[in-house]
């Protein structure tokens, strides 16, 4: 396959190419990926218009000259399985889409039309305008994006970082309105002006010839006009935040339930010195968590959970006039306490690494780790890895594009000495996240709404680091690190090659599935295993006492597993529903090493009660954080309704504030450890002999009897009856105008062919779905349509993400019933031509390489986990959409709607004025659901008011897999 690099550049010819190529050795894909980005972004928004880059990004997309249809090149991917994506940055804007080979240059030639001719008619400014506000609305219950707003607005007066580049209705319709602003005319200048060929670069990957993508790139791209202007250059405005705003303590109150601290230095910008990478090198200090560690200290007193250092390398964090450094770290409820000696001992950290000086064994240890990461990588995913080049090649000479932003290169202790040195308590803003503050935080940020205040940093404190202070003899570097692997030999098989994993174990306490890889030829491998028990799902309690469990566990593992992290040996343990899933990846050199850790730890587990306090108060924050966002309540009410035996999340807060104790939860974990089932997936480098090995030695050290009952890895689900039923809940979020609306048809226990229908219904309902609720109603920014396969038992939904504050969650659902009624004739009117481009479209999606090692294990493991074992699902999926026909589709889609349909309606009912009830504390009540009635708008509905009550009088269907 051929990747092509195109940097379209000025020259006394009308439209010119500087073409830089470069071969790529990567699998064959059976779609083709393109990225472009403009070398422009919200800091060119007028000042009048805030947001107006970000509102083009959409515009740009609804129509050309050429190809008129508004919705016509999503259309046309959906049609022929693909996608497409943009976003706009500070500086840059990056588009990029994927789509079947076959209809590449085609694709090409219509997604290049947006930046050759876009209509950007007038009539759709009003109705796009509520995409992009629907976008911000649900952009305002995050805490990241609020501190971004906050901190942005310390920035000096009419600096760039103080913009607001979200842009909404107000700063796009009704502003503009009232100060007789045209928004269409400075569209159109806006694009005139900015979307110019010289600022563009673009990435083309397909497995066509370099000559032929060259000839297309020429043949459609040459009319993009080049108007010759100097590029936006805000490089002269440097240090926005030496200001008084900065270097203080800003309280703010968070959405969520957290406590945290966050320190925050504003430098010179860094990309010149991307090859030596001196922010990295310190942030990999700062963040690691071995013996000697700010972490390891901080979680020795439990002050804190999780520390993350260093620059995200986003227009935010790093642009052309100045570059963030960051440190932010999750408290515990003593850690908020005790903030200010947090804060001292991080400054005791980097003065130990400024007297130090930059170490070189450290820099070489990293840029190993680095380079074996690159070296060995798996191939990423192919429109992420288009949309880095292009942006690379905005900031990189082109012998860098690949690298510039992976590998460190050379090791210049004066560049990494320059921006230690700068890193000092006087140049440090504070910013403390607590729901404490609520009630004590006066100000305002003005777009997010972000309740804050701000004070001067304690004399004590000020005076202590102005000074020559101690250094805390417990900080100290990290020693060499054991877990590098230096063994990338590809193992020699020693049983029969296999096209899916084989049963290389099977006995009463577990399994071993294995899969020697001969594909990707990588010298890496995956372990995984679902240890299940009959415990967990006893009552709320027990998943309280397990999730726990999980949580202490990975504590204890955090230090003596941190090298391991840090050398590419990635591990994570999840609290499953019915069991502990252990997962570890990576160079299989030392891969034992670390599972075998793993095991050790959870053998031997223990829990200290000042651990386990800090951890039983976090999962009270942790439920509620999960409980007041609209799609996870959504989600819990939804699942609650359809599985029988399932314990929602509410039910499981409820169970922590009534209080646990460490001999509960020691108790709980003898229980779970006595009786097990271990299923387990071995996949990669290993030969089947280590595999076996490695299953031997988890059954010795963990010493577990066999089950003494089978424990379903499946719940029974509820056969809904034949009629509309409603659901309808108060969001739990107090400040949260967000709302959400799910409608979904229950089919019942089906099989693999069912399935695949399904799946083909979804794939037709997509881009008329978005069409009809989003770009002609403007219900909202995220509308979709899902095939649901709830415990084998299938169903679809149509779902709709709106705000309060404009709509009421009962005519969404009128909305998503016409769309349905206008979809069904669509449907009667199908041609066989569109049938069979959509079934070709999901062949295709289906018959799709993996990309890497990593997509095959998922999917062999979700095969495993569920016990279904099926692992050539997708070919025989295949097979069943080949015999597919269209009447079957079109009655599949009739028969859901028709009389005696099973259909449950999920509302989450969010906080505006196009809905009943007041705006209160941000932090209210989430341990019991509100039930709201059905208005005369829905007056044929059956309105569901208690869940336990309409669950205990239906039908469960049978235990079902969908194995045929």
């Amino acid at each position: 396959m051929a990747l092509l690099h195109v940097t379209f550049s000025k020259s006394q010819n009308e439209y010119p190419f500087l073409i830089t190529v470069h071969f790529c050795s990567v699998f064959l894909f059976l779609f083709r990926q393109t990225a472009l980005c403009i070398g422009v972004g919200s800091f060119s928004d007028p000042n009048d218009l805030p947001g107006l880059a970000h509102f083009l990004e959409h515009m740009v997309f609804m129509g050309s000259e050429k190809y008129p249809s508004e919705n016509g090149f999503d259309a046309f991917l959906k049609k022929h399985g693909g996608s497409d994506n943009a976003s706009t940055d500070c500086e840059r804007t990056i588009f990029q889409f994927d789509v079947q080979r076959k209809r590449f240059k085609e694709a090409l030639d219509r997604w290049a039309q947006f930046f050759i001719c876009p209509l950007m008619i007038e009539d759709a400014i009003d109705r796009e305008v509520e995409a992009v506000d629907s976008e911000y609305q649900l952009a305002k219950p995050s805490d990241s994006h609020r501190k971004e707003m906050l901190f942005g607005s310390l920035a000096k007066p009419n600096h760039p970082m103080s913009k607001f580049c979200w842009g909404n209705a107000q700063t796009l319709k009704t502003e503009p309105r009232e100060k007789n602003i045209n928004v269409y005319k400075r569209l159109r200048e806006f694009w005139k002006r900015y979307y110019s060929a010289h600022y563009m670069t673009l990435a083309v990957q397909s497995k066509e010839s370099l000559d032929t993508l060259e000839e297309w790139v020429r043949e459609i791209f040459s009319q993009v006009p080049n108007n010759g202007k100097p590029k936006p250059d805000f490089s002269d405005q440097l240090s926005p935040f030496e200001t008084p705003a900065f270097n203080k303590l800003y309280r703010m109150v968070p959405v969520r339930k957290v406590h945290a601290l966050t320190i925050t230095w504003a430098l010179p910008p860094q990309e010149k010195h991307y090859r030596v990478k001196p922010l990295h090198y310190i942030a990999w200090l700062i963040g690691h968590e071995g013996t000697g560690s700010i972490l390891s200290m901080l979680r020795r007193k439990c002050w804190a959970l999780a520390l993350f250092g260093g620059n995200s390398e986003t227009g935010f964090d790093q642009n052309t006039t100045y570059s963030i450094f960051s440190i932010s770290i999750t408290l515990t409820d003593e850690g908020f306490q005790n903030f200010y000696e947090v804060a001292h001992l991080v400054f005791q950290y980097l003065k130990m690494l400024q007297t130090l000086g930059p170490q070189q064994r450290i820099y070489e240890e990293i840029q190993k780790i680095e380079a074996n990461e690159f070296h060995y990588q798996e191939q990423t995913d192919p429109i992420e890895y288009v949309e880095d080049i292009c942006e690379n090649m905005q900031l990189f000479p082109k012998e860098d594009f690949l690298t510039g932003d992976q590998l460190m290169f050379e090791f210049k202790p004066e560049v990494i000495s320059v921006a230690l040195k700068l890193l000092t308590p006087e140049k440090a803003n504070l910013l403390l996240l607590s729901p404490e503050h609520e009630g004590q935080c006066p100000l305002r940020e003005k777009w997010f709404g972000t309740q804050y205040s701000v004070e001067d940093i304690q004399q004590h404190w000020r005076e202590l680091w102005a000074g020559d202070f101690d250094l805390n003899p417990s900080l100290h570097l990290p020693a060499e690190n054991k877990f590098i692997a230096t063994d990338f030999t590809l193992k020699t098989s020693d049983c029969p090659d296999t096209e899916y994993p084989v049963r290389i174990m099977n006995n009463d306490r577990g399994c071993l599935w294995y899969k020697k890889d001969n594909k990707f030829k990588i010298p890496k491998a995956y372990v995984r295993f679902h240890l299940i028990s009959p415990v967990i799902q006893k009552s709320p309690k027990n998943l309280v006492l397990f999730d726990l469990f999980v949580n202490i566990l990975v504590h204890n593992l955090a230090e003596p597993a941190y090298e391991a992290d840090v050398a590419q040996l990635e591990y994570k343990l999840v609290a499953g529903e019915h069991g502990l899933v252990i997962k570890v990846k990576g160079f299989n050199h030392k891969l034992p090493l670390l599972f075998n850790l793993i095991v050790d730890y959870l053998a031997d587990f223990s829990a200290a009660p000042d651990v386990f306090s800090m951890f039983a108060e976090q999962l009270k924050k942790t439920y509620f954080n999960i409980l007041i966002k609209p799609e996870k309540l959504g989600k819990d009410v939804r699942l609650l309704i359809l599985e029988h035996s399932r314990w929602s999340t509410i039910q499981k807060y409820q169970a922590v504030l009534d209080g646990l104790s460490v001999e509960e939860l020691m108790e709980f974990v003898s229980s779970f450890k006595s009786e097990l089932y271990a299923e387990g997936l071995v996949q990669g480098n290993f030969t089947s002999t280590v595999s076996l090995l490695t299953f031997y030695i988890r059954c010795i050290k963990l010493q577990f009897k066999k089950l003494s009952v089978e424990v379903p890895v499946l719940f029974r689900v509820v056969e809904l009856p034949q009629k509309h039923h409603l659901c309808k809940v108060k969001s739990l979020n107090k400040g949260d105008a967000n709302s959400e609306v799910t409608v979904y048809y229950q089919s019942g226990p089906k099989n693999l062919r069912e399935h695949t229908l399904m799946e083909l219904l979804v794939m037709h309902m997509e881009e008329p779905c978005f069409d009809f609720l989003r770009t002609k109603e403007t219900l909202g920014y995220h509308v979709y349509p899902t095939c649901r396969n709830t415990s084998g038992v299938l169903g679809f939904s149509v779902t709709v993400e709106t705000q309060a504050t404009k709509f009421n969650t009962e005519l969404v659902e009128t909305k998503i019933e016409e769309f349905l009624v206008s979809f069904g004739e669509k449907m009667n009117s199908l041609s066989d031509e569109a049938f069979k481009t959509q079934v070709t479209a999901l062949v295709k999606l289906k018959g799709c390489e993996d990309t890497h090692l990593g997509e095959e294990v998922d999917r062999n493991w979700t095969e495993v986990v569920t016990q279904q074992f099926v692992f050539d699902r997708l070919s025989r999926e295949i097979d069943a959409l080949k015999l597919m026909t269209k009447a079957e589709l079109v009655n599949w889609f009739m028969g859901h709607r028709g009389e005696g349909n099973r259909k449950l309606s999920v509302h989450v009912v969010g906080y505006g004025e196009e809905e009943e009830g007041s705006k209160m504390s941000l932090y209210g009540e989430v341990s019991k659901l509100t039930f709201l009635p059905a208005s005369t708008l829905l007056a044929s509905v059956t309105t569901i008011t208690d869940i336990q009550a309409f669950t205990s009088t239906l039908n469960l269907y049978p235990y079902h897999k969908i194995l045929k």
